[in-house]
């Protein structure tokens, strides 16, 4: 969930909130070392299981990328004693939806469920996370399907391609430069070994976090998870490695060509992260900013460039300060037919150049704390978007606790806040430039690329 969302949900929930939340959200660790958070929830007979190991793909290593999202589709393959797709069976059965994901800094398996069913998918939940069935069979044919996937949702898609091509030149050193689903010649070489390896170092109750969100009462979830969960035995965690990425000391720029129909350009500073949510300030109003810049359609960039100088047809501004590594402030844009990609990227300087030396006003920045209170409306009665809350800020190690904190810096932002993140960040020194150069798709090409598309996937 990016920075935006996340805090999207604090500011709606607000005060008013603030205080029930608290009352109703309790947290125990089992004796295997397993955290459990649950809240209480009774507007709707519904309950969210999720599970979040602090594993993502920053945790791999050259040779081995994507073995972080090829465990997350084995852990669907089955135990001794629930066979393959039977998971997912299970779990429809009950009324229920299930799904997983993995990212750069996790990998979390979800399910919603009705209240009465939580036990049948803890112990689900429980048995994959100590039992998991993983045969060269089962994983011969998943491999296949990962790489189906990062064909489509990569290799076919232009945008994706510059992405992965812009992390792999912005970072050096840090982990962020591998893409999640992985190079595809590492996932042509990868074995069952590897995500045995994987799966045996880290998918342990230790290494994890239990979230319960729903009409359930916590004594009760505790005791099942007691039962489950608290009978998988813990393993020493092996100590992770510290990535230092070294000072950038001037622009870095990359072309990527690919079939498409407009240019696009990508530039990213390097941003600090989240570290203290008590004592940092500037990832804060680097947020602000964001949404000054593009958090709505009178925001500065699409008002500039869109309407008025009518240099690009789209803008988007994205910055997200809640990782494990270092962050980045990304904007992105496409040029009007007519215009060059220079001419944008022109147009971007001069705005951000305003911004650095004018400041910006009272106004927007009140009208930026607004839109965000007013984003993910619907976030605040669901319990999946609290799980994910709860999960994302635990496991990066802010703690649930925090979001009133985090609530309250960002609204202590000043104007002066924003002027100075603008004139620190937005400099050569730490920027990278990539722009999409589109090449023309062939028949042969395009007919493959809808075929793909087509295919059934479940990530």
């Amino acid at each position: 969930m990016p920075f935006r969302i996340l805090l999207s949900l604090l500011l709606f929930a607000g005060v008013s909130t603030a205080a029930v939340a608290v009352e109703t959200t309790f947290e125990t660790t089992l004796a295997n070392g397993m955290r459990v958070v649950v809240r209480e929830d009774s507007r709707a007979p519904t309950a969210v299981q999720m599970v979040w190991y602090r594993v993502g793909s920053m945790d791999e290593h050259d040779g081995v990328t994507g073995v972080a999202h090829v465990t997350e589709h084995m852990m669907f393959k089955g135990t001794p004693s629930v066979g393959p797709g039977e998971f997912n069976r299970r779990v429809a059965v009950i009324g229920g939806r299930d799904n997983a994901f993995t990212s750069t800094d996790y990998t979390a398996y979800f399910q919603q469920v009705p209240a009465n069913q939580l036990k049948t998918v803890m112990v689900l939940e429980a048995d994959r996370m100590r039992h998991l069935t993983l045969e060269p069979m089962g994983y011969d044919k998943e491999i296949q399907v990962v790489m189906e996937e990062r064909r489509m949702r990569t290799d076919d898609q232009s945008t994706a391609r510059v992405h992965e091509a812009m992390n792999a030149v912005a970072w050096q050193a840090h982990p962020y430069r591998r893409p999640i689903i992985g190079w595809m010649s590492d996932l042509e070489q990868l074995k069952v070994t590897d995500v045995r390896d994987w799966y045996r170092r880290w998918y342990v109750p230790n290494n994890a976090i239990l979230v319960v969100v729903g009409d359930v009462k916590h004594g009760q979830v505790f005791a099942w998870a007691r039962e489950t969960y608290g009978k998988v035995p813990m393993r020493a965690l092996e100590a992770r490695k510290q990535y230092e990425e070294p000072t950038q000391a001037g622009v870095r720029q990359l072309e990527v060509k690919a079939p498409a129909d407009l240019p696009l350009l990508v530039m990213g500073w390097k941003a600090p992260r989240l570290a203290d949510p008590q004592k940092d300030v500037d990832p804060y109003a680097l947020e602000m900013l964001a949404q000054i810049l593009d958090g709505h359609e009178a925001a500065r960039l699409p008002a500039a460039l869109v309407r008025e100088q009518q240099v690009a047809v789209s803008v988007d501004a994205s910055y997200d300060a809640m990782n494990r590594g270092p962050g980045m402030f990304v904007l992105q844009a496409s040029p009007r037919p007519g215009h060059t990609v220079a001419e944008l990227e022109s147009a971007i300087r001069q705005a951000l150049a305003i911004v650095a030396d004018k400041g910006v006003t009272e106004q927007e920045l009140s009208r930026a704390r607004s839109q965000l209170r007013a984003a993910q409306v619907y976030k605040k009665d669901s319990v999946m978007g609290q799980a994910m809350e709860i999960g994302m800020l635990e496991t990066l190690g802010y703690g649930w606790r925090s979001d009133e904190l985090m609530l309250d810096k960002l609204n202590a932002v000043t104007t002066a806040d924003v002027q100075r993140v603008a004139q620190s960040y937005f400099t050569d020194t730490q920027l990278t430039i990539a722009r999409l150069v589109p090449q023309p798709l062939d028949t042969a090409e395009m007919t493959a690329r809808a075929q793909r598309a087509q295919a059934p996937g479940r990530h």
